[in-house]
């Protein structure tokens, strides 16, 4: 069966690194599935049914936080040693809150504007930039990984967590938006 006392990367037979092979992690995904199962033990006794959905519920939490650039950076630093709260941190950088209220200020008005879906799709594009922006950072920080530079990748991880809020509600006010 698995190895639970292994991390998210041993699990997967990947280099504990930023920048996975997302392939790779698919197709490794696919068979850790296959192997546990809980389908596949239903023959077995009450033990090993129940260590089998353990395991395929660990093969998918390892997944999830793997393939989701945000998560797994904050799998990554706490690996590493630096640990993040669940809620409560937040970014100090001034000017990157107030292009996030002005953003939001845009998306308040999108419901009113002549044409609502361009203003949420150019709102989405932006969103998409930066966190990709924000990405390519966090890889640079993650590759020599010094005391200063995991610190600036944990701003980053606070920075991704206003954009991925912000990006579902432009999800949110376009599905409002599709009931009217």
């Amino acid at each position: 069966m698995l190895d639970f006392g292994k991390n998210y990367f041993e699990l997967f037979g990947l280099p504990q690194v930023y920048r996975l092979d997302q392939q790779a992690l698919a197709e490794r995904y696919r068979e850790l599935q296959r192997v546990t199962h809980p389908d596949r033990h239903a023959a077995a006794d009450d033990r090993q049914r129940r260590l089998a959905v353990q395991a395929a519920a660990q093969v998918n939490a390892a997944y999830e936080t793997l393939k989701d650039p945000m998560l797994r950076a904050r799998y990554l630093l706490a690996l590493l040693g630096v640990e993040m709260a669940e809620q409560g941190e937040s970014t100090q950088d001034g000017a990157f809150l107030m292009e996030q209220m002005e953003m939001r200020e845009e998306l308040e008005a999108a419901k009113a504007a002549a044409d609502p879906y361009a203003v949420t799709a150019d709102l989405a594009s932006r969103i998409e930039q930066q966190t990709n922006s924000l990405i390519a950072r966090m890889a640079m920080y993650f590759e020599t990984a010094s005391t200063e530079q995991l610190e600036q990748a944990r701003e980053i991880v606070r920075k991704m967590q206003f954009l991925q809020k912000l990006a579902q509600e432009v999800d949110r006010v376009e599905r409002e938006l599709d009931e009217l």
